[in-house]
């Protein structure tokens, strides 16, 4: 029990802390759209799509706001709340016990070096009744 929980605070933390450097790695950042970057792609793709401009309200102005002035308290906890589910269900997930051992076998089912390997005789298909 105790491992679940703190996989869900991890989680949580993770979720809220990875989404502000995702934002800047992809090219949304405090100073505006960094050129040559996938935000410049996707910001470019809107712009053509809606006729020269981006629309209030989209996905690419939506995160450009996000990722000049981070996410709101509301944000924070609905995003940490998803985290920690995701977290909680990969720590609860069941550990597998490891089998025991095999046991060894004694020195005569073990063939030494010196020991030809014989392969097993051919059985015939067919029985001695078929034959006569």
């Amino acid at each position: 029990m105790l491992k679940r929980a703190a996989a869900a605070a991890i989680g949580g933390a993770l979720a809220v802390g990875a989404v502000p450097v995702v934002l800047n790695v992809v090219g949304f950042t405090g100073a505006g759209i960094a050129a040559s970057s996938l935000a410049a792609k996707m910001m470019s793709a809107a712009a053509i799509a809606n006729g020269g401009g981006v629309a209030a309200g989209s996905l690419v102005a939506t995160l450009q706001s996000v990722g000049a002035a981070g996410l709101s308290t509301s944000s924070n906890i609905l995003l940490a709340s998803v985290g920690s589910g995701f977290g909680a269900w990969l720590g609860g997930s069941k550990e597998t016990t490891p089998s025991p051992p095999a046991e060894p076998k004694t020195e005569e089912e073990q063939p030494g070096e010196s020991v030809p390997q014989v392969e097993s005789p051919n059985t015939p298909l067919e029985s001695e009744e078929d034959e006569k």
